[in-house]
């Protein structure tokens, strides 16, 4: 009988997991076919040592303890190809090079921005996700893939939420491991795989299914806990996720307390990352300034592991206390790699002829209309925080109630509030240097059972960089060093969006910081000639509208603007008073093409130098916008 119910229960368990993974393949899987390009073309941004750096460079992250052998040799749910296979993985918007072979830092011949590393203790192979993974771009166009390095992704890599949409990675995944757990022909051919000769070993085949088993349980556990609570009600799509919704729920939620969660309805894309060490505060939304406290943080975000308290939920010994997977060595060698990375540069060859007369007159309206926010101000460093730096360019964080865009992000990172009085923090228990690096005074200014997701992430991450430093023996002016320019962490909210320099911009699209407007035309066009819905999925190249072609096809995901998070209002030329969203002057499509054909050039000095000199009227921002703007900067 009791034969029976165990054979009952595991044929119960199967159909609901065939249950979960037929309608997730089947009913409607919003995966587009992969179609892999004839070749790929690389713009000079840097040399190939530098690509391989960045793209296989790990940073600490664990993928809920996923083992690098076990991702490749998974194989796919309905047929034995394996999962890593470019057209299986492509078709989430992974990319591949048709030409790649394996090699020491990408010995199982993954797609970009999955590596390995190896943890000190076990000597276990992690897969780990690197920074490369979402920040890296590619357009299609009959037939050739121009590769943006540094650009924004283009996959579904973030969501494990189970819907009948499916079409993620992370979805696609479990299904897998799912479905090799539960098949036996599928996990024996798996752990042959694995354990090569020792899988006859009958002690080493059952701690593989309870090692999988705790992996593929840790994968469920997030999905149902993230659909459960109704996190993540705005769906992201490919190239778009709410990233600092994430890690606070990753940080606060999961490793802290279950009260930290809060819904996170403010997709983003990725942002691109040429320049971005001149920035004055490097994080994307102007909250931090120091490059390796970012660099912490995402990592912490992505799943790098973390000790905080015990199995029994208590804090574990302070000398035990924010030991982490992240690898500091590694992420400095990949910032020190992106200093050398350069704007992508339109290949004319492929995509057309640069008009440079259009361009001119470009420049003079990007003069008049774009400046004044987007350009990059250099000035003179301030040699008590970065010594170092040089240059440094202050980028504006427009309010949003200037540039009229979807608050969601602004609004969510200065609303959320977090209880972090589990941690233990007292007064006095940082050091004077890390006060000093979270540039915010003690832990006795700050409410402890409500503090926000930025000073909450900068406190944590100083405990973390701070014994990170210590394990690898690294202190003084190399901690200085490594942390960037000697530059604290810094910590503001700001309900704005910061205006970022438009080198290179024609190659990240869709657009806005939530990619609701899919072209640089409808971007530079009133909200009333802006599409209100459009399909995304597709890397196919429009080099005309400048942006990723949006019809339909099959397997594309539906972006509608009126959906929360996705508004694609603001940022709008257009006659009239200068606010609410409208920050500049009706432009003609003429003007609009002129304009686009500048920022084609923009950040080549050799292309600027072909360019004639046309007269440009300074912009002269309204009385509301600059009183607006000068009591932000001053704050």
């Amino acid at each position: 009988m009791r034969l029976f119910l165990r054979l009952l229960v595991l044929l119960l368990v199967l159909l609901g997991v065939a249950v979960a993974v037929l309608v997730h393949y089947i009913k409607n899987p919003h995966v587009p076919a992969y179609q892999s390009p004839d070749e790929v073309l690389y713009l000079e941004q840097w040399d190939e040592q530098a690509r391989q750096l960045y793209y296989y460079t790990p940073q600490g992250t664990t993928l809920k303890g996923l083992r690098y052998d076990w991702l490749v040799a998974l194989e796919q749910p309905f047929n034995q190809n394996a999962f890593i296979a470019a057209d299986n993985l492509g078709r989430y918007g992974l990319l591949f090079d048709p030409a790649q072979q394996p090699s020491d830092s990408n010995p199982g011949n993954l797609p970009v921005g999955l590596a390995r590393h190896q943890d000190t203790d076990s000597g276990i192979w992690y897969v780990d996700i690197t920074c490369a993974a979402c920040h890296t771009g590619e357009l299609r166009y009959q037939g050739t893939a121009v590769r943006i390095d540094g650009g924004a992704g283009m996959h579904a890599l973030a969501s494990t939420v189970p819907t009948l949409k499916g079409g993620s990675f992370g979805q696609a995944l479990g299904a897998s491991m799912a479905l090799t757990y539960y098949n036996p022909s599928k996990f024996k051919r798996f752990a042959e795989k694995v354990l090569g000769d020792n899988s006859a070993n009958n002690k080493a085949y059952k701690r593989l299914r309870r090692d999988f088993k705790q992996v593929l349980d840790a994968f469920s556990d997030t999905a149902i806990n993230d659909w459960r609570r109704g996190l993540y009600p705005t769906e992201e799509g490919p190239g778009r996720t709410d990233a600092f919704g994430r890690i606070a729920n990753t940080v606060f939620g999961d490793r802290i307390d279950a009260k930290n969660y809060h819904v996170a309805n403010a997709p983003v894309n990725y942002p691109h990352l040429w320049d971005i060490w001149k920035f004055d505060w490097v994080q994307w939304n102007g909250s931090a300034m120091q490059p390796m406290a970012r660099n912490i943080g995402e990592a912490l975000g992505v799943g790098a592991s973390l000790t905080l308290f015990s199995d029994s939920g208590q804090p574990v010994p302070i000398n035990e206390r924010y030991a982490s997977s992240v690898r500091v060595h590694d992420m400095y060698a990949i910032e020190e790699t992106l200093k050398t990375l350069k704007p992508p540069r339109w290949p004319e060859a492929l995509f057309g002829a640069i008009d440079f007369k259009m361009a001119s007159k470009g420049r003079a309206l990007f003069e008049e209309n774009c400046a004044y926010c987007h350009a990059p101000r250099p000035q003179p460093v301030d040699k008590r925080l970065a010594p170092s730096r040089d240059p440094e360019w202050k980028l504006r964080v427009v309010p949003t109630r200037i540039i009229g865009t979807d608050p969601n992000t602004a609004d969510n990172i200065a609303d959320h509030r977090f209880d972090v009085r589990r941690l233990g923090w007292t007064r006095g228990q940082l050091s004077d240097q890390d006060v000093r690096l979270v540039g915010d005074g003690t832990l006795g200014d700050v409410d402890l059972a409500s503090v926000s997701s930025a000073k909450g992430l900068a406190y944590l991450t100083a405990y973390v960089e701070d014994r990170a430093y210590r394990d690898a023996g690294i202190k003084g002016a190399d901690k200085a060093r490594m942390d960037g320019f000697g530059l604290p962490i810094g910590v503001r909210e700001l309900r704005g969006y910061k205006a970022r320099p438009l080198d290179g911009i024609w190659a990240t699209p869709p657009f806005l910081h939530n990619g609701s407007v899919p072209n640089l035309f409808q971007l530079l066009s009133p909200v009333s000639e802006r599409d209100t819905k459009f399909h995304i999925g597709n890397l196919e190249f429009d080099p005309k509208q400048v942006g990723y072609r949006t019809e339909a096809f099959e397997g594309s995901f539906v972006l509608d603007t009126a959906i929360s998070g996705n508004s694609n209002r603001g940022h709008e030329f257009r006659d009239g008073c200068r606010q609410g969203g409208v920050i500049g002057r009706y432009l003609s499509p003429v003007e609009r093409w002129a304009l686009i054909e500048y920022l084609k050039v923009l950040g080549h000095s050799d292309l600027e130098q072909q360019l004639t000199p046309v007269p440009a009227k300074p912009w002269t921002p309204g009385p509301d916008c600059d009183a607006l703007i000068s009591r932000q900067e001053a704050n």
